[in-house]
């Protein structure tokens, strides 16, 4: 009797641990009080609890010592998650990638991935580096691209040579990295455009103020001005105002990001053109983690890597609607939908074009 107990147990146990949830912790790179951060983490949120997983963020307050600080004490301690997201932000992810080998944890990338060269090196040297689930990236580069063309268009045909002042985010960020080099190929399609200066804001509205400030003063006749994100937009759009512009009619602003801030600030035409949608990046991710806990394949397409056209125009009538989706706590989004679980062998995640990306 007792050896038919034992052999009931070792039935059950394995059963009863693998009932926990999958859990996952997101290295989050920005501000504890960022809007375009805390709204990421807040998808993921609502994904992990439709899926029945757990998920712990962790902010670094953009700073790459806090990040690494954060990841080795996810690797390293006692309790270690199933699944670490992370961020190449300030090329932190090769380090992070070495710290977890050996760990059991598996790693996800999203948004902005390893640069060529970090690959490269990565790949050289593969007894000293964890492999990757994934990554999952934005269309970066198309999204820079397209805000430059939207606000051309916006100005009259007779408008003879127009300035531009653009603001990017961090130079070792992949991501503020491909936006200014959409912007900068944008450009070769207007000769009348002058890229008077590009400065790097650091994603910060006082910073961008104080540079908006000076560069005021250095090119008085601006009437556009490109942004990487909504903070460093309303920062320069701040300056200008002081300045007595009127942001939506004698200077364009453009900005990336979904905020609420944002989003109103388009309805109100103070940012004459705005992408958004990065975010969903974080819900698909949760997805596929979902999917790869119970065995599933995520690279279903054969691909590790994906860059997925998130980022998308946001008109008026958008802008009113992502608002009301912003104020529900699924944010509308059944997201166990987009899972392969009970799907055929052939299921393909519809990154192009499910809801999930509104």
């Amino acid at each position: 009797m007792l050896k038919a107990l034992c052999q009931s147990l070792c039935l059950v146990l394995p059963l009863a641990a693998s009932a926990q949830p999958v859990s996952v912790v997101f290295l989050n790179p920005g501000l504890s009080t960022e809007t375009f951060w805390t709204s990421y983490s807040r998808f993921m949120q609502a994904a992990a609890h439709d899926l029945g997983m757990t998920l712990r963020v962790e902010y670094s307050e953009r700073r790459a010592d806090l990040a690494l600080t954060h990841a080795r004490a996810i690797l390293g301690g006692p309790q270690r998650p199933d699944y670490l997201v992370l961020v190449n932000e300030q090329y932190v992810a090769p380090e992070i990638i070495r710290l977890s080998r050996g760990s059991g944890v598996k790693l996800f990338l999203v948004n902005n991935g390893l640069t060529a060269s970090q690959a490269h090196s990565i790949e050289a040297q593969p007894g000293k580096y964890a492999e990757l689930l994934g990554t999952l990236t934005a269309n970066d580069e198309q999204a820079g691209f397209q805000m430059l063309h939207q606000m051309v268009a916006q100005l009259p045909r007779d408008s003879g040579p127009v300035d531009l002042l653009a603001f990017a985010g961090v130079k070792t960020t992949p991501a503020s990295q491909l936006r200014e080099e959409g912007m900068r190929r944008a450009l070769a399609d207007f000769p009348q455009v002058r890229l008077r200066q590009v400065v790097y804001g650091g994603w910060s509205r006082q910073r961008a103020y104080e540079q908006a400030q000076q560069l005021l003063e250095r090119y008085p006749a601006t009437r556009l001005v490109w942004s990487a994100n909504d903070e460093m937009a309303f920062g320069a759009m701040q300056a200008f105002e002081e300045a007595g512009r009127t942001p939506g009619r004698d200077v364009l602003f453009s900005a990336i990001n979904s905020s609420p801030e944002a989003l109103k600030a388009r309805i109100d035409g103070r940012l004459s053109v705005l992408m958004g949608g990065h975010f969903s990046l974080g819900g698909w991710a949760m997805v596929m983690l979902h999917d790869d806990a119970l065995g599933l394949a995520v690279n279903r397409d054969g691909l590790r890597e994906h860059r997925v056209p998130v980022l998308q125009p946001i008109d008026q009538g958008k802008a009113s609607r992502w608002l009301k989706l912003l104020e529900q706590p699924d944010y509308g989004i059944d997201f166990k939908h987009y899972s392969a679980e009970g799907r055929p062998p052939d299921y393909q995640y519809p990154f192009l074009t499910s809801p999930i990306n509104y």
